[in-house]
């Protein structure tokens, strides 16, 4: 007697250890009336990990609890001296005012993740070299950039916005086309080529942050908030990215065998095909604008996502990006999102960045405001004053040093 129940114990605890490794997504209950995987939901991030791993970590790939632990008392103790006053630019400059408002109002940071980059191909965590053309590119529009920095306090003072320039009069290359689409979100920094320039002639100067057109694909959040909602059809899937001060826009996925469009079609977010292997979305993404951009990739990106839901509250987002033209070689990032409640969040999905972008209007309304006091004699040279590039910082961490984000340096 004894024997038989040790026999049924044994039983049960592998009948358990059965049911508790299924995979979720072959659970009834996770799938839509029509069978498909249910993928639907309010979705978000819950920990902060770097998308390249810092070179402290060589191809290792999770951290301990002790690490995170210290990581997160470290970055707290940083946020902690910039929340108590203690200002790394000089009170009223372009950098102090352009980092405390980000910094104060949008930013977000959440508790350090098990691992220590989302890339997990190549195995060192990090994105592969440029090729020699996108290094062109992106040393033309670096220069640019810097031409109409010289003449700022951003050069005079030697600030990181000015990496690789210099203090000088006002240069005549701010008459001049940009040599590229600025498309990039961000002010470049050292070595960088971001999508900012120190001049407002018209709304192209601006970045795409600003124009009220920062949303990317593929999407990895940041400290500026984040959260997917999805919904489900017979044949499509659609994604809501609620994310970057109210840059929130809308995808809808044909899951079917039909082509893509013509190649000399080309749209801002790419053309997307989904398929069904098994309980995973796979989606293959090409034809992307001219104008598009994702860390040195235009047109040529091509994207293969796969959604899959883990368990009740976990998807898991891999994505792999190819662009020969961009990268040595293709590189991958994975995600896992955990479900938000659907009765204690609201999504709104109207266009409230800049509440439907009147800030453009008041940006380029001032200045030529400040060109026609110039003119007149009435105010310094705008091409002396920084809007864009000046090397702020936005996300409570200082660009490089002891006061840098843990996670990255």
């Amino acid at each position: 007697m004894k024997r038989l129940l040790l026999v049924i114990g044994a039983a049960a605890v592998v009948g358990a250890a059965v049911v508790f490794l299924r995979p979720a997504a072959t659970d009834p209950a996770l799938h839509t009336p029509w069978g498909d995987p249910d993928l639907q939901g309010l979705w978000t991030y819950e920990v902060e990990i770097p998308l390249q791993r810092p070179a402290r970590y060589g191809d290792r790939e999770f951290l301990t609890d002790e690490e995170r632990a210290a990581l997160d008392k470290e970055r707290a103790t940083i946020l902690g001296r910039t929340a108590d006053g203690v200002r790394r630019y000089e009170r009223g400059t372009e950098q102090d005012v352009g980092g405390a408002y980000n910094a104060a109002i949008f930013t977000t940071h959440r508790p350090t993740g098990q691992r220590t980059s989302l890339i997990v191909d190549p195995p060192n965590g990090q994105i592969p070299p440029l090729t020699p053309e996108a290094l062109r590119k992106r040393a033309e529009i670096r220069a640019y950039q810097l031409a109409l920095l010289q003449a700022t306090d951003t050069c005079k003072n030697n600030m990181p916005g000015c990496a690789g320039g210099k203090y000088g009069p006002p240069s005549p290359r701010r008459n001049e086309v940009a040599p590229h689409y600025l498309t990039v979100v961000g002010a470049g920094g050292p070595g960088g080529g971001g999508g900012v320039i120190n001049r407002s002639f018209n709304p192209e100067d601006r970045n795409l942050g600003e124009r009220c057109m920062g949303a990317i694909l593929p999407d990895f959040g940041g400290n500026t908030g984040f959260l997917l909602q999805i919904i489900q059809s017979r044949g499509s899937v659609a994604i809501f990215y609620d994310t970057a001060q109210g840059q929130g826009w809308q995808r809808v996925i044909p899951v079917s065998d039909t082509p893509h469009v013509p190649q000399n079609v080309r749209q801002w977010w790419g053309n997307a095909r989904g398929r069904w292997e098994g309980d995973t979305l796979v989606v293959d993404v090409t034809n992307f604008s001219p104008k598009t951009y994702f860390n040195g990739a235009y047109e040529n990106l091509h994207l293969t996502e796969r959604w899959r839901r883990l368990d009740d509250r976990t998807i898991e987002y891999t994505v792999t990006m190819e662009d020969p033209t961009a990268w040595t070689r293709p590189w991958t990032v994975k995600q896992e999102y955990k479900k938000q409640s659907d009765a204690e969040n609201r999504v709104y999905k109207e266009p409230r960045c800049h509440e439907g972008n009147y800030g453009m209007t008041a940006l380029l309304s001032g200045s030529r405001a400040e060109e026609r006091d110039f003119a007149a004699g009435r105010g310094p040279d705008p091409a002396t004053k920084c809007t864009a590039g000046c090397g702020g910082f936005a996300a409570g961490f200082d660009d490089s040093g002891d006061e840098a984000n843990p996670l990255t340096r």
